[in-house]
């Protein structure tokens, strides 16, 4: 622990970045630093410049001067929630670093300031511990998390006790939070779900129909693609029956091992159900077989409490109006961060956003998004956002092999997976959607479309059967538009020159070839 009185770091680099300017670092980054906590380094850091400018990036927010902090661990605090929001994690093991004694007086230094109530009910929150201080007389309330810095709950549950408005958006058990960042306020303010909905209302309906199915086997297929999965046709198209129907059951614990049992088709070799053992996702050392983890799951002994968390989480973000993508961004990566299965963890996460997405109508018109086609299209940017997360951890996280080179986890952890910051995840599950809404689902309807009247001229010129003209346009579009000799000669032997002729010329009039 560093124990000098100065809580403001004057460095030119800080945690491997470089400072944008020559100042004092304040917020949660100093504090951190002050009593050695073991949490990551915020997404954004505070930095107060010596020169008298206030500005804004992705990486930094600069103030001026005469926003400087006292050095104390209460001043740093109050600037913390006032302008970089409320980190829960941080708070917890501040909170885990300080003695009741210590909370106490900095508590006493602004008894009832909006600021000391919302540490004390923190602290009281967190901790699941209750301060011998009596209970406020004041009248005046206020909320838990500034709606300008983070996304909350639009009604909170009053906590008469410190006249706080609680609206967060999830339990003690499982919390992530949401800074309201410049891409997402840009990504909000196009409001997805009206343009999504007018979209579809504007296709037909027998195109609607054909498009739902199509696109729940295209979704199921890219989401083992994305595990590096070549799956049959039968466990595919298992798979897309299964994500028709998300947000049909509500999440149970038993819910999550059904989809497991649908997810494994083989399950010899696994142990289904909850891990009992530790996890990790990364290589192995080819020589000693031994785990080169990118990313450590919870531990075993911690994943009943997260994932009931998680699911009472859940339900507070389905009643409430928070946005749709929020939602599913949360739970889905919360999901995955925690890792609770051996295998089948990552289409289970895709499922989750389904899921969600059909709980809060974002698709009111049966029509699953198919969000791991977009994940796909967008693999590197997907990888980049989980590791945001997980790499971190790493040097946070003490661990040891085990006989079977497996891993585990000698440190208590289970707060880094309830505590974390989902900016960075909402922010791409937004721009899946909005790559969805504007390209892929268009893409298909378009394709649909064509294949649709193409299917009604071979239909009413040939009286040429469904499963024909779908094999026949399989065949010119893998030949840029021309029907091949070898198809011309064994398929197709039956058209004539002319026939054929006349079909590649509707074909190209058609596909636009």
């Amino acid at each position: 622990m560093n124990h000098n009185t100065s809580f403001s770091i004057n460095t030119p680099t800080f945690h491997g970045r470089n400072l944008p300017e020559s100042g004092y670092i304040v917020g949660y980054p100093a504090i951190i630093e002050h009593y050695g906590l073991e949490t990551p380094i915020p997404e954004v850091i505070a930095l107060i410049n010596i020169k008298h400018k206030t500005y804004q990036t992705e990486a930094w927010m600069v103030f001026t001067p005469r926003y400087q902090p006292e050095e104390s661990c209460y001043h740093h605090l109050v600037f913390a929630l006032k302008y970089e929001g409320i980190n829960l994690l941080i708070l917890k093991k501040l909170f885990e670093k300080l003695s009741e004694r210590e909370i106490l007086e900095l508590l006493s230094i602004e008894v009832t300031g909006q600021y000391s109530r919302r540490i004390w009910f923190l602290y009281e929150w967190l901790m699941e511990k209750k301060l011998p201080i009596p209970d406020l007389i004041i009248k005046n309330y206020v909320t838990l998390l500034d709606d300008k810095l983070q996304f909350s709950l639009s009604k909170g549950e009053k906590s008469p006790r410190h006249r706080i408005v609680n609206n967060l958006p999830g339990t003690v058990n499982f919390c992530p939070l949401v800074r309201k960042s410049k891409k997402i306020k840009e990504y909000a303010s196009q409001d997805f779900v009206r343009l999504n909905d007018q979209y579809l209302k504007g296709i037909r309906k027998s195109i609607l129909q054909r498009a739902a199915a199509f696109l729940l086997l295209k979704d199921s297929k890219a989401s083992f693609t994305i595990e590096g999965e070549s799956p049959k046709s039968k466990r595919a198209a298992r798979w897309s029956q299964a994500i028709g129907q998300a947000g049909v059951k509500d999440l149970s614990h038993e819910e999550l091992c059904r989809l497991q049992q649908l997810v494994i088709e083989n399950t010899r070799f696994i142990e289904m159900g909850y891990r009992k053992k530790g996890g990790f996702v990364g290589e192995r050392d080819k020589d000693t077989f031994s785990p080169l983890p990118d990313h450590i799951s919870a531990k075993p002994q911690d994943i009943e409490s997260l994932m009931t968390g998680l699911m009472e989480s859940n339900r507070l973000l389905l009643l409430d109006d928070t946005d749709p993508i929020m939602a599913a961004a949360v739970i889905a990566f919360g999901f995955v961060f925690i890792h609770p299965f051996v295998d089948g963890n990552g289409r289970i996460h895709r499922y989750l956003i389904h899921h969600v997405l059909a709980k809060k109508q974002f698709s009111k018109q049966g029509l699953i998004f198919p969000i791991s086609a977009a994940i796909l299209d967008s693999i590197s940017d997907y990888r980049s956002v989980l590791e945001s997360y997980s790499i971190p951890l790493l040097d946070l996280i003490e661990w040891k092999e085990t006989k079977d080179h497996n891993l585990e986890v000698l440190n208590e952890t289970i707060d880094y997976y309830r505590y974390f910051d989902a900016t960075r995840q909402v922010e791409f599950l937004y721009k899946c959607v909005k790559d969805t809404i504007e390209n892929i689902l268009p893409e298909e309807v378009d394709y649909l479309t064509k294949f649709e009247e193409f299917k009604n001229f071979a239909d009413e010129t040939f009286e040429m059967p469904d499963d024909m003209v779908a094999l026949l346009l399989r065949f010119l579009e893998q030949n840029n538009g021309k029907l091949s000799s070898r198809a011309k000669t064994k398929e197709f032997k039956d058209l004539s020159s002319n026939e054929v002729l006349e079909i590649e010329k509707e074909y190209s009039l058609i596909f636009g070839n």
